[in-house]
């Protein structure tokens, strides 16, 4: 019984490996997630699977619990505002440590114990993330209130240069990239990591761009999976972030989740990483397992990329 019910998940998931052979996925993992142990190395099984089924892997890696806590050990209290971590001289020091070393290096270890061909880097490698850095910018606080906040060493994407990426997918290497770029003055910069998957998923033609969290995805209340909302179509994005009914450091992940829809990139799919094979749900059945997000939903067929319902 346990054969037939295989093989018939692998009929299933056939059309899928199909249509997404040589195809690229950028896959964004928070820093929660990057922590050695079984949640990092049930990822990385997923990660390597899609890896040998022919699929063309971007990695990039957030680092807010392993910044936070080095920040703890040095005596500095990190300062965020709107989910965006403001970055001054000490803080940039802290960032890059944290995101350059313990979380890139961990997640190459754990891609080594699979065999699966990783390479480390950030954006200032090769000019592959230049940056600008943030002007001060008016904000809204909780009350209601505007103040005007420097973010500090914070930069905001100017280009990515895709060709360096191509060259290492065309050679079947997998590019772990942590958030750090700098601008043309070589001055390096603090970029959120949701920004940069998604300016890479559009750079490089990505067929889809997964926030890996550790939520179910966009929920209606709060953190109440009960209220987890299947599918979104860009409008209704638009919507739930100017209704405020999401917050926090969910905007800017929602906020890179449109750039990339604008963007040209089909399927954007935010997935509970600390849930067992999220990523292989998600990409290989109709039901998935958190929200998928799409530009708009085609009044006749769902419009997958296999032809089925959207996944």
């Amino acid at each position: 019984m346990h054969v037939r019910r295989n093989l018939q998940a692998l009929r299933v998931a056939v059309p899928y490996i199909r249509a997404y052979k040589n195809r690229v996925f950028v896959v964004k993992l928070g820093g929660q997630l990057c922590q050695p142990g079984r949640t990092l190395d049930n990822l990385v099984d997923q990660l390597g699977l899609l890896y040998q089924l022919g699929i063309k892997l971007i990695v990039v890696h957030g680092g807010a619990t392993q910044a936070n806590a080095l920040s703890a050990r040095l005596g500095l209290t990190p300062s965020l505002v709107a989910g965006r971590r403001i970055t001054d001289a000490a803080t940039l020091e802290v960032v890059k440590m944290a995101f350059a070393g313990t979380v890139n290096t961990d997640l190459l270890a754990a891609f080594r114990r699979v065999e699966v061909p990783a390479i480390g880097l950030c954006g200032v490698d090769a000019g592959l993330v230049s940056a600008k850095r943030r002007p001060p910018t008016r904000m809204t606080d909780p009350s209601g209130g505007e103040q005007e906040i420097d973010f500090g060493h914070v930069g905001d994407v100017v280009r990515i240069n895709a060709e360096v990426i191509h060259r290492l997918l065309n050679d079947a290497l997998i590019p772990v990239l942590c958030p750090l770029a700098a601008d043309d003055q070589g001055n390096i910069l603090n970029v959120n990591a949701d920004t940069v998957a998604a300016h890479i998923a559009v750079a490089t033609g990505a067929a889809k761009y997964f926030l890996v969290t550790n939520v179910d995805g966009v929920m209606r209340a709060g953190d109440d999976p009960s209220t987890l909302i299947s599918q979104l179509e860009l409008q209704q994005l638009d919507e739930l972030i100017e209704s405020g009914v999401v917050s926090g450091g969910m905007l800017p992940k929602l906020a890179a989740c449109v750039h990339a829809l604008e963007g040209g990139v089909p399927r954007v799919h935010i997935v509970n990483g600390q849930t067992p094979d999220t990523l292989l749900g998600e990409v290989f059945t109709n039901e998935g397992c958190g929200t998928l997000l799409v530009e708009s939903s085609p009044a006749v067929d769902q419009g997958s990329d296999v032809g089925g319902p959207v996944t």
